[in-house]
């Protein structure tokens, strides 16, 4: 009886597949993540800042939509991970980007294929008045390059370049020995 039961249910997925295959569940869900990027909206996409979020990412107005955006191939210390504590210099990071992206006109560019992170958040080079608000960070030392998932990066060099002065001059996030690290940063703020 147990063989039958299980040769069934071997068939009725066999049966589901070929009606409904994987690759179309697959595709649905890519289509979800994704945003239309045409060739000419793939840089200088204007937008309205509605808030900050924290030290990499902000929320605005895209096309007449509410849109989360996480800033591209960098990482900040974190302020609002419910599951982390705060972390050294997540205030300055995020001071620091509310500086930049309150100082002018804020631009968008994309990727081609890298449109959305696995939250659903747009991701995204931001400009202010054509200046990269991921080159500022990175120079200042607020910011490590990470989160190269997708590569080719059009600015993954150049931003690299921007992260290594920050270290070897040892600004804020670079000032403190074994910080950085490859998956984010080590040491919290005593205060909640």
């Amino acid at each position: 009886m147990r063989k039958q039961t299980g040769s069934i249910a071997i068939v009725a997925a066999a049966a589901f597949i070929s009606i409904y295959p994987l690759t179309s569940l697959i595709e649905d869900t890519a289509q979800e993540n994704t945003v239309q990027v045409t060739e000419e909206q793939v840089s200088n996409v204007p937008i309205t800042l509605i808030n900050i979020i924290d030290g990499d990412t902000i929320k605005v107005h895209l096309n007449g939509k509410k849109e989360t955006v996480r800033y591209l191939l960098i990482d900040t210390p974190e302020s609002k991970n419910p599951k982390s504590c705060v972390q050294l210099y997540a205030k300055d990071a995020f001071l620091r980007n509310s500086e930049l992206v309150k100082s002018g006109k804020i631009t968008l560019e994309f990727e081609q294929g890298n449109t959305r992170d696995t939250y659903g958040r747009l991701l995204a080079y931001v400009y202010v008045n054509g200046v990269s608000v991921q080159g500022t960070l990175l120079k200042e030392g607020y910011a490590r390059v990470a989160y190269i998932i997708n590569p080719p990066y059009r600015y993954l060099e150049h931003f690299r370049k921007e992260e290594n002065l920050a270290k070897r001059q040892k600004l804020n996030i670079w000032s403190r020995f074994k910080f950085v690290t490859n998956w984010g940063f080590n040491g919290c703020l005593d205060e909640k």
